[in-house]
């Protein structure tokens, strides 16, 4: 029991330790740092007047306390919805599927979005087998994605257009990429163009998933591992990319269970 009453000090000054590195690093970035350090000051020289005994003072400044707390609360208001949200209980793997819901949200948005105005598009969706041979050949932007830019890209307006887009984590690594082209394949129709046969040339080679979307006819396909399926609606196109790129990557046998041709129902 002596022990515990021993240690007791201790753990409540690492607890304090504890919560006040957190408030300083989340602090630290805002307007808010110099106000949190006058606060800091206040309670040190509350502490300060109740050791070495200045009773008048004291008595202000705990009279002060009150009405401090109640203007802290509303002051800090934005900084401690912050704090608050960042000790959720739901963990990083839930905010990792949040994201990547908005990712796929948002990529579904564009491509329907670029087949309604019919400008053709070819986005290669990198997974375990990398890319980088051909981004880097290509023009290299690394940036966080998003429809704005997605769709900015393959206006035929802008120098970017002609070619594929790479993305990898919800990231787009590289436009105007050159894509190798398929030899002739029965995976291959009469409509298909020079998108659809860069599309099955590149799935043949990587396990990446390719959406093409079509200038003539304003369709959307899917190409991946030498199959390719044309005209597939936003459900299915959400739910293939879900089964693909939302579930851990593991052994050759995943990539077989989770075929173009299986997901479509073909």
């Amino acid at each position: 029991m002596n022990i515990l009453s021993a240690l007791t000090p201790f753990v409540e000054i690492f607890a304090i330790a504890l919560v006040l590195n957190y408030l300083l690093s989340l602090f630290s970035n805002t307007r808010s740092k110099d106000l949190l350090f006058g606060a800091l000051a206040f309670i040190l020289i509350f502490a300060i007047t109740s050791v070495i005994h200045l009773p008048i003072l004291h008595t202000i400044m705990a009279n002060l306390t009150n009405v401090a707390a109640i203007a802290l609360l509303v002051v800090f208001q934005p900084e401690l919805r912050v704090a608050l949200s960042k000790l959720s209980l739901k963990g990083k793997r839930y905010r990792e599927v949040t994201e990547f819901d908005k990712f796929l949200d948002q990529l579904t948005n564009s491509v329907y979005r670029l087949a309604e105005k019919r400008l053709g598009a070819l986005i290669a969706l990198e997974h375990e087998d990398s890319l980088d041979e051909f981004a880097q050949k290509a023009v290299v932007l690394n940036a966080r994605f998003s429809s704005e830019l997605l769709e900015t890209i393959f206006t035929t307006s802008t120098p970017l257009h002609d070619g594929a887009v790479i993305i990898r984590d919800m990231t787009l690594v590289a436009a105007a990429v050159i894509l190798p082209l398929a030899d002739d394949s029965p995976a291959l129709t009469r409509t298909m163009r020079t998108r659809h046969r860069a599309a099955l040339g590149i799935s043949q080679r990587t396990d990446a998933l390719v959406v093409v979307v079509s200038e003539e006819s304003g369709k959307i396909s899917l190409a991946r591992g030498n199959f390719i399926t044309e005209g597939a609606k936003p459900g299915t196109f959400k739910g293939i990319i879900r089964s693909i790129y939302s579930t851990p990557k593991e052994s050759p046998s995943y990539k077989a269970k989770f075929s173009l041709r299986r997901l479509i129902g073909v």
